[in-house]
């Protein structure tokens, strides 16, 4: 029996949100690897097997999924989200990459919770934008802020990902900082928490307003760019821009 991998996006958090192609891969599978959380949105049935890991072990997990593709296993890496966006994807071809063994692997798209925040607002992404994840678990905080510095002066609408935890909740006011450095103060803000789920919240501040204990792990900021406004409740940035 040939073994395949597939890597999936979970979406946001709503079920809803799945795609069919993701739910189809699901039903298909004999194991699910990935990080706790994202295992225990599975359902459990007979055949299945659920491999849950901790939260550093991308490595690991992708070497897991190699080998048990190998011996001839239907195998699904979950993410949140999409799996391509800060996830498990780059690291299954890293896995390849350092020597595991090639298998039949396809990445399922899912709805990022960048996107799923935007959607909620308005349409905050409507021109240029960049994401940027903001732990520096990966990398050093040195490299985030000469991302965000350059982000800022080339006026791109912004995401963050994981702005703040227990053990960083420093980063976070520094990016603020650095963003009153480049940006106007009534620069709009949307901090969306949870999105999705029914711990979903969202807040809508200018960045004179924004404090760092607005985000958590759970939560995605968008930042609009200098054309970015309110319309009623919504908040979008044009799709058009005037000449430099």
């Amino acid at each position: 029996m040939n073994g395949w991998i597939a890597v999936a996006g979970l979406g946001p958090g709503a079920e809803a949100l799945v795609t069919p192609e993701v739910s189809a891969a699901l039903a298909e599978a004999t194991d699910i690897v990935g990080y706790i959380p994202y295992v225990a949105r599975i359902a459990a049935r007979e055949g299945l097997v659920l491999h849950a890991s901790d939260n550093r072990v991308e490595l690991d997990r992708a070497r897991l999924a190699l080998d048990l593709a190998a011996r001839g296993r239907r195998v699904v890496i979950v993410s949140s989200g999409d799996p391509g966006v800060f996830a498990m994807a780059s690291a299954l071809f890293e896995a390849v990459e350092a020597g595991g063994d090639v298998a039949d692997i396809r990445i399922l798209p899912g709805i990022t919770a960048m996107l799923a925040a935007a959607a909620r607002a308005g349409a905050p992404l409507g021109h240029d934008f960049c994401a940027i994840n903001l732990s520096d678990n990966l990398k050093p905080f040195a490299l985030i802020e000469h991302r965000l510095r350059h982000a800022a002066r080339g006026d791109f609408a912004m995401a963050f990902y994981n702005p703040r935890s227990a053990s960083r909740p420093e980063g976070f006011a520094r990016v603020l900082e650095i963003l009153r450095q480049e940006c106007e103060p009534a620069r709009l803000m949307i901090f969306a928490r949870a999105v999705s789920t029914p711990d979903e919240s969202l807040r809508i501040v200018t960045l004179a307003e924004a404090e760092p204990q607005m985000a958590d792990m759970r939560t995605v900021v968008l930042v609009g760019n200098s054309a970015t406004r309110r319309v009623g409740p919504w908040v979008y940035t044009p799709r058009s821009a005037g000449a430099v």
